[in-house]
């Protein structure tokens, strides 16, 4: 219901049965409301993250103290479902949430692995998204992580000491350094065992040093890139295994971010072992995956039992890395082939010329898999393969000119293959992967993807389609009213994954050539951005527009394309600039590349209404883009601006706060304003309180940003 119902209807229905089992005596109704919760996290996260979210979330943190552990392990499956689909609002709550689970982690009995497991599961799921606000707890996290390592002799709960490293890493980076040495040696142990019952450890230990390769830093981890590559092609040759190959190609490709060089030497070896993976049919079965969609996570914990004897099964995200895979063996060889794919694509890009011999036999076998690539149509969470070597073939010229009539080929099979997955799938999700398959051929192709011309017309009806709800996923919908401003989130992702493929046929084709079907889809798009629409839609239209104008000035004959659009876009994206949700107002997709565009007869109104938004808006971020978007028009075109009214109202609002990626922006414009009116320096000296000195940008730079 979260996945297909829109979430203000199923919420008002859910939320009374809800709150009556969390207020109930019974420990399973308890548990069983804190899992619909979990589980609506989902399907339903724009609605909790902007309706809800603080409620939700204290309500899950009373339940870690519950008397009863099954509401305590249904409390700790709701946090890490959250800590998935809710960011980056749940992140915030870092100061509260973090303390919580690192005391109850230090609580449990490690006698207990599965109590444990679900503990380690909240609490990685939570910290991989902090980024730097990991600092203040990454003492405690390494010495809880290395005291497991060390200490304890339960294989199971090592293993989750070792994910959760890595976990530890995607968020810390560099931050983690000082650590490093004692992970390593750490490490060492389970690297290079060969007992069955050390492989999941094993595993994870090699998942592990891919991410410590992507993140610690490239001085740190070069020293042990070659001894990795070697160590991976050690493995492939003694062991059977597909999830092993699987992490042997997933360090190849963090080695060769780091130290491509160290790959060249074994790149026929390597290239050798993931084409066979490729080819191979074993462990190949087709079926109805999605009814296994969720898997029980079993506690197996029979000293549990003494305290309740149906202990907590609850469901979790398939995708974890401590979750049996109930669905079967046959699933290892089909993440075997997509990291393949992956590995290959990385490598061919980053080993540039040195992969050049391998590109041909690369791209026949992927090539060949578009008549099986049934093997994935069916399974949600995989992308397609057809993306993964587009890279490689875009990533360096030298491969276009050995593989270009290879290359359209290719396009014309993946476009065809993927046009009929469209129209005929049933689920929304495979037809997402189809829609994002095309997005990243035409990303990774441009032109390429266009040269035979069907090709346009059959993507832009995709997209039509998709945004007219006329697909076979969307139950052929159609216009029904009632349908229009509510809608499954889901529902509105699918038009997203459809929406982002147009400015990519606008930066592709020439701008007549995509007109005519740009004006049957900017109706469509600008129908999302009423006020009875929901926040999400009314920010995906108007960033959306902001986008395909982006792309339009950028190919032949756009400007003046976009020009003829202005008429018809400026009232939408004013609309946007003033929306009363800071999401919608903050889209500088529609803020800032509109406005460097816009025709200098609109400048007076758009002042006028960036001075009202600058005098009363709260939301630092939000005016941070309205002071890009400023510049923006100066950069543009600085004779239609009254820069005496405009310059001081500018840099008052100076530095930015929250959006430092403007800085750029912001300096270049205060920099051509030096140059050309130096006279208008007397602002920064009125605005900043600080002397500035007519010794050039270094001066200005100095002045407005420190």
């Amino acid at each position: 219901m979260a996945l297909h119902m829109p979430p203000e209807k199923l919420f008002q229905q859910l939320m009374p049965l809800i709150q009556a089992c969390l207020a109930s005596d019974n420990p399973y109704q308890r548990k069983g409301g804190l899992l619909c919760l979990a589980v609506l996290a989902e399907g339903c996260a724009d609605h909790i993250r902007t309706k809800m979210l603080s409620s939700v979330l204290q309500t899950v943190c009373q339940s870690l103290s519950d008397s009863n552990q099954v509401v305590r392990c249904a409390g700790l499956f709701a946090l890490g479902q959250f800590s998935e689909h809710l960011q980056p609002e749940v992140s915030k709550y870092c100061a509260e949430l973090m303390p919580l689970l690192l005391g109850y982690l230090s609580s449990l009995n490690q006698a207990k692995v599965g109590h444990v497991t679900k503990a380690f599961y909240a609490l990685e799921n939570f910290m991989e998204n902090l980024g730097s606000d990991i600092e203040p707890y990454l003492p405690t996290l390494m010495d809880t992580m290395l005291s497991a390592l060390n200490n304890t002799e339960n294989l199971k709960i090592k293993e989750l000491a070792v994910s959760a490293i890595g976990a530890i890493a995607n968020a810390a980076k560099e931050m983690l350094v000082p650590y490093f040495p004692p992970v390593i040696e750490s490490l060492k142990g389970f690297l290079t065992t060969t007992t069955e019952e050390m492989r999941p450890l094993q595993t994870q230990s090699l998942d592990t040093l891919s991410v410590l390769a992507r993140t610690i830093g490239k001085d740190v981890f070069s020293p042990l890139a070659a001894e990795c590559v070697q160590l991976g092609l050690n493995l492939t040759d003694t062991i059977d295994d597909p999830d092993l190959r699987r992490c042997t190609y997933s360090l190849y490709s963090a080695v060769s971010t780091v130290s491509p060089d160290c790959l060249t030497p074994h790149l026929t070896a390597i290239t050798t072992v993931m084409l066979l993976a490729l080819k191979s049919n074993e462990g190949i079965t087709v079926g109805n995956i999605y009814d296994k969609t969720f898997v029980l996570l079993d506690d197996d914990d029979e000293d549990d039992k003494e305290e309740e004897k149906d202990v907590d099964d609850f469901l979790e995200d398939e995708t974890e890395t401590d979750v049996h895979d109930v669905a079967g063996v046959e699933n290892a060889y089909i993440d075997e082939k997509e990291d393949a794919c992956d590995a290959l694509g990385e490598i061919a890009f980053n080993t540039g010329a040195a992969f050049q011999p391998f590109l041909e036999s690369s791209f026949q076998q992927v090539y060949e898999m578009r008549d099986v690539s049934h093997w994935l149509a069916g399974w949600p969470n995989h992308p397609s393969l057809y993306n993964r070597l587009c890279r490689a073939l875009r990533g360096q010229d030298l491969c276009i000119s050995c593989v270009s009539m290879d290359l359209c080929l290719f396009i014309n099979g993946v476009v065809c293959r993927q046009c009929y997955n469209f129209r005929t799938e049933h689920e929304r999700q495979v037809v997402m992967g189809v829609l994002e398959t095309m997005n990243n051929v035409i990303k990774s192709c441009r032109e390429e993807a266009f040269k035979n011309p069907s090709h346009l017309k059959e993507i832009s009806h995709v997209i039509r389609d998709v945004l007219k709800k006329k697909t076979v996923c969307q139950d052929g919908g159609g216009d029904e009213a009632d349908d229009e401003d509510q809608q499954a989130e889901y529902d509105a992702m699918l038009q997203e994954f459809a929406g982002e493929g147009i400015p990519l046929l606008a930066s592709s084709v020439p701008a007549d050539s995509f007109a005519p079907f740009l004006n049957d889809l900017l109706p469509l798009i600008m129908s999302k951005a009423k006020s009875s629409c929901t926040v999400a839609d009314r920010s995906f239209s108007v960033g959306t527009i902001g986008e395909i104008l982006q792309a339009l000035v950028s190919v032949s004959g756009g400007r003046g394309v976009a020009g003829r659009l202005s008429n018809r876009l400026l009232p939408v994206l004013v609309a946007g600039v003033k929306d009363s949700d800071p999401e919608v107002r903050n889209n500088k997709n529609h803020i800032n590349v509109f406005l460097s565009k816009v025709c200098s007869s609109d400048y007076p109104m758009m002042l006028s209404v960036f001075s009202n938004l600058l005098a009363k808006e709260s939301d630092l971020r939000v005016i941070d883009n309205l002071c890009a978007a400023l510049c923006r028009m100066i950069l543009s075109n600085m004779g239609a601006v009254p820069l005496e009214q405009v310059v001081p109202a500018l840099v008052a609002r100076l530095p930015l706060k929250e959006d430092l990626e403007e800085n750029k922006t912001v300096f270049s414009c205060l920099a051509m304003l030096y140059t050309h009116s130096p006279d208008l320096v007397q602002y920064t000296e009125r605005y900043t309180g600080r002397d500035v000195q007519p010794a050039g940008r270094k001066c200005w730079q100095s002045s407005i940003f420190y």
